[in-house]
């Protein structure tokens, strides 16, 4: 099941997407009502959930063309910081590393974490905002995205998987020289629209098991990136059962996975994105997240 949050009559709607994704209803069409994609999340009964997915969303009469819709991020405003990981694809640590000029031994035995700050996601369709007047080593990193249905504290691996809510696509825009700069990511991954996400959220019953999806990046038609999520270093219940050791994870966080290698820093020489650029990142049994830097 597919799940987005629109523009409808003016307003933040969140609504679910019939099979074949031509069509979405709001959720009010079958009588369930939710402030935001944020407390659905974490309010949904598993009943409420089996009404939506059994749906027939063509034969509600305010049924509507999903192409004449303003998609907004599935969450738009998340309540707290996305949580990430860095150089969790082995390739990707390779090209890191020679980007940075750094020794590089082959072995990753723990994960890198960071947190990204966001106040507004960037729709599917939406512009990246180069910032150029700041920075001017613009890149892309395509990256499935977790979000959690319960809080979660010290969860064991093999109930992980229990705690997911469904996935997403996040392109984690970075500025590489504001990175290199400050020597951490914050800053130079949490300027304004540098978190794309969506189309749409998938929930976990479509994708069960731990994901392993083809994944890639274009920019301008060219493939860039092209891997697969079961390349990633630490699986997802290795890292709700890492994070979650003593610390808690609320309803509705957003864990970005990390990218795999192909990114603008690891070419040489580096290719950085500029204005009018069109990136699309794309999860095979999710979705296409496009959008263009201005």
């Amino acid at each position: 099941m597919k799940l987005i949050t629109f523009r409808h009559n003016g307003q933040e709607t969140v609504g679910v997407v019939s099979r074949d994704g031509a069509l979405a209803v709001p959720l009010a069409s079958l009588g369930l009502s939710f402030r935001d994609m944020s407390d659905l999340v974490e309010h949904i009964s598993d009943e409420e959930l089996s009404r939506l997915s059994e749906a027939d969303i063509p034969s509600l009469p305010d049924a509507m063309l999903l192409s004449s819709l303003e998609l907004l991020a599935p969450i738009p405003h998340p309540r707290q910081d996305i949580l990430c990981l860095g150089i969790n694809y082995m390739e990707h640590a390779v090209e890191s590393a020679r980007y940075k000029k750094e020794d590089f031994n082959g072995e990753r035995p723990y994960p890198v974490y960071f947190s990204k700050r966001v106040s507004t996601c960037t729709p599917h369709g939406g512009f990246i905002d180069g910032h150029f007047d700041i920075q001017n080593r613009l890149d892309y990193e395509v990256e499935l995205a977790v979000i959690l249905r319960r809080d979660a504290l010290n969860v064991k691996q093999e109930n992980a998987l229990d705690y997911v809510f469904g996935y997403t696509i996040v392109n984690d825009v970075s500025s590489r020289d504001l990175q290199t700069r400050h020597k951490q990511f914050y800053f130079g991954k949490s300027l304004d629209t540098f978190t794309c996400m969506g189309p749409w959220i998938v929930t976990a019953d479509e994708l069960p098991g731990v994901p392993d999806l083809p994944i890639r990046s274009l920019v301008n038609g060219e493939v860039r990136q092209n891997s697969t999520t079961g390349h990633m270093i630490f699986d997802i219940p290795y890292i709700i059962e890492e994070l979650s050791a003593g610390l808690t994870l609320k309803a509705g966080t957003v864990i970005a996975t990390g990218t795999p290698s192909g990114v603008g820093m690891g070419f040489t020489p580096p290719r950085w994105m500029h204005s009018g650029d069109i990136v699309e990142c794309v999860i095979e049994g999710i979705g296409t997240l496009k959008n263009t830097v201005k």
